[in-house]
């Protein structure tokens, strides 16, 4: 029969048992501490504001808008999209990256494209909201062009190693 394996003794059998049970290395558990204790005094701080009540209502309803709403729509269209591509890695992230980039740029400025607000915006900076939509649509183009330069110049220098290899 099979002899059990002692770990070994000292500091690196401790460190290998606490990676064994844990998962990762001892510095991973001491950062993920060191930002929960941060988070908890973040949320003490804000907890003495009195507006704690809508931030928390906010973030609530991010959280659930995200894991109801958004990741199911963008896992989706991810899915959609590994089907379309078929294995292309390369081209799967070409495309990710600027859909990605555009995505959170709309989120970002959503008030302004989608002109929500349009009058306080104009009495606020003396310029109205038309700007942003052509501007975030420009945005949007220029990351999947870069994308696009970027996927042909890699497909290129690729397709020119295999030939110098071959010849």
């Amino acid at each position: 029969m099979g002899e059990r394996v002692r770990p070994t003794q000292g500091p690196a059998g401790r460190t290998a048992r606490l990676r064994a049970a844990y998962g990762a290395a001892p510095w991973h558990l001491v950062l993920v501490t060191a930002v929960i204790v941060l988070a908890g005094w973040v949320a003490l701080r804000l907890a003495q504001e009195a507006t704690f009540g809508r931030m928390l209502l906010w973030f609530v309803g991010a959280v659930i808008a995200h894991d109801l709403v958004l990741f199911p729509v963008y896992a989706s269209v991810d899915r959609v999209l590994r089907a379309v591509v078929r294995g292309r890695v390369a081209l799967l992230n070409h495309l990710r990256v600027p859909a990605l980039g555009t995505a959170l740029l709309f989120v970002v400025y959503a008030p302004g494209i989608l002109r929500w607000g349009e009058t306080t915006h104009e009495a606020a900076t003396g310029q109205t909201q038309r700007p942003y939509l052509l501007r975030w649509l420009a945005l949007s183009a220029a990351l999947f062009l870069l994308s696009a330069l970027a996927y042909a110049l890699r497909r290129r220098r690729q397709s020119s190693g295999q030939r110098s290899e071959s010849a």
